[in-house]
């Protein structure tokens, strides 16, 4: 897990700005920065060491050839398997960077169908002079790019190309539809104008024997989800649960290749249920693999008690991290900056205190359990058809009669594709590639890596999502419960009980404390955003007295408002 940049032009000065970019971003990578450059590219790198903790891994890492060279954000988790294939490559590390730059130089494109793992990823072809670049199927690593004046520049983290130069300008569509239908954009787009970030699942190249504009910038799907579902059949439920199972234990022993400690979190839902249990059904001897989860001190809200429970059977440290009220305003300034856009309640302050303290403890890597509802159909709104983008409350989670008209008329709702016959998949297919794990990545990507801590996801496993999601809808759903299929597989690590609970959303007293505890700051922020030039003063004035005189409901729209005014 690291960080990534390079730049093709701005010559010559392009290695003062790359420097200038790698120090932005180096908490993604306090271990180590390198810098490689020749007469018309600069790559940089910041490292995090996680697996060959040896310097000889240090990026940007050079091919045998000497034609190659790559610099690589996340982790191959089927590195060693991909090794045993590649034989012939003369290896001098352990790394899994080696590995790909070897996969590389072995099937060039075709190697990204190989991959078990996250990654953003740039090769610099020194024969052709030309740049690739990838991002892994899910997008749980980033990639940003910007073109001007016909030089191109890439990073991990937004705020790196501004130390660019690239100018901080909103792009007031994504802005608008944010406000206005609570959406966070499509795939290519950002918050911030001519800032782009390569979709999920694809790859581009960029050819430096001609000026650069952005509509040369073309990137081109590489993983066809849609496909592999469509030519995938069903199996029978013993079939499914052996075949399932099995890859499950595989993704998570995957996901332990470290070199350094490994930790996870938990809450009491399902989906981290089944990771700490079938944790412990992997590694039951080895007690010093740490737990962590997080509470408020909110008895309506709090987890903590079916937490420990769970562990309690486990033998494993359970790390409890309480956020309070009074930690929110100083975890808003500090927790915006590192998103760079907007982001996540409460619940994303939490987790950065996660993160913090797992860090202070020497556990570099977590697990976490995301992916398992979209896969699953675990959601409420799977089974009464409401298709909520934002979060199922019964009133509008959004206040777009705030905003002035020209403002509003600036967002076009999203229109998301629908490539299969069934309903629900095509919900599925939308929160996978649209809305709700995109928007998830990114928030646990920046929380994690502001702490300088690796989040690794192995339920986003492509081949645990593609068999659960392939499968008929009464596999999914059945009786009206959830996730039914999983919820089989797992009672008998987890019991009856755990294993048929119902869906409990992970939540904190936001809707309580910002009209409470924190009116006094919430009501300066909301008077910040009002001031905005598109932005009707006393719509927002009076929604808030009506928030504080009790028709809280949600309060999905006050944290809009919040965030937008913390990232101006």
């Amino acid at each position: 897990m690291c960080g990534i940049a390079g730049i093709i032009g701005l010559f010559p000065e392009s290695s003062e700005v790359l420097d200038t970019m790698l120090k932005v971003q180096a908490h993604r990578g306090p271990d180590g920065t390198g810098h490689w450059a020749d007469e018309y590219i600069a790559l940089g790198h910041n490292r995090l060491s996680i697996i060959d903790l040896n310097h000889r891994a240090d990026q940007p890492m050079i091919s045998n050839c000497g034609r190659f060279i790559i610099v690589l954000n996340g982790e191959i988790y089927n590195y060693r398997e991909l090794k045993e294939e590649l034989h012939e490559y003369n290896f001098k590390t352990e790394s899994d960077t080696e590995v790909v730059i070897a996969a590389w130089n072995k099937w060039g494109r075709e190697m990204l169908h190989r991959l078990n793992g996250m990654f953003s990823l740039a090769i610099w072809d020194r024969q052709n002079k030309k740049l690739f670049a990838a991002r892994d199927r899910f997008g749980v690593k980033p990639f940003y790019y910007s073109v001007s004046k016909g030089d191109f520049i890439f990073s991990s983290e937004i705020k790196t190309l501004w130390a660019a130069g690239m100018p901080r300008e909103k792009n007031l569509s994504v802005l608008a539809k944010y406000l206005v239908y609570g959406s966070y954009g499509m795939p290519h787009e950002t918050f911030w104008k001519n800032i782009h970030q390569l979709p999920a699942g694809y790859w581009l190249e960029v050819d430096v024997d001609h000026q650069l504009t952005p509509d040369e910038i073309k990137p081109v799907r590489w993983y066809d989800f849609v496909s592999r579902i469509k030519e995938s059949g069903f199996l029978d439920s013993l079939s499914l649960n052996e075949k399932y199972f099995a890859l499950l234990k595989e993704s998570i022993r995957f996901r332990f290749r470290s070199d350094v400690p490994v930790g996870f979190n938990i809450s009491g839902g399902l989906d981290s249920s089944a990771l700490l249990a079938i944790i412990n059904n992997e590694y039951p001897d080895n007690n010093s693999i740490e737990a962590f989860t997080f509470y408020t001190g909110h008895p309506d809200y709090d987890e903590l008690p079916w937490v420990e429970n769970l562990i309690s059977f486990t033998g494993k440290p359970l790390n409890r991290v309480l956020l309070t009220s009074i930690d929110v305003p100083r975890l808003i300034e500090k927790v915006s900056y590192f998103q760079d856009e907007p982001f996540g309640g409460f619940p994303t302050l939490a987790y950065s205190l996660i993160f913090e303290y797992a860090r202070q403890k020497g556990v570099i890597v977590l697990l976490d359990g995301q992916g398992m509802d979209e896969a699953w159909a675990g959601y409420d709104y799977y089974q009464n058809d409401s298709g909520y983008t934002v979060q199922g409350t019964k009133s509008s989670p959004v206040r777009p009669e705030v905003l002035e008209t020209e403002f509003r008329q600036l967002a076009d709702k999203d229109a998301y594709p629908a490539p299969f016959e069934d309903t629900l998949m095509n919900l599925q297919y939308r929160d996978l590639f649209y809305t709700k794990i995109p928007r998830a990545l990114r928030f646990n990507d920046r929380a994690s890596m502001m702490h300088s801590t690796e989040l690794r996801e192995p339920f986003l496993d492509h081949r645990l999502v593609e068999l659960a999601f392939s499968q008929p809808r009464n596999i999914k759903i059945k009786n009206g419960i959830s996730k039914w299929m999983l919820r089989n597989l797992v009672k008998h690590l987890l019991g009856s009980d755990i294993a048929f609970s119902p869906k409990r959303p992970l939540q904190t007293p936001q809707r309580e404390w910002l009209a409470g505890d924190l009116r006094d700051y919430t009501e300066s922020i909301i008077g910040l955003f009002a001031k905005n030039d598109f932005v009707i003063q006393s719509e927002v004035s009076k929604i808030w007295d009506s928030y504080l005189k009790g028709k809280n409901d949600n309060s999905f729209f006050i944290w809009q408002w919040i965030n937008v005014t913390a990232l101006s």
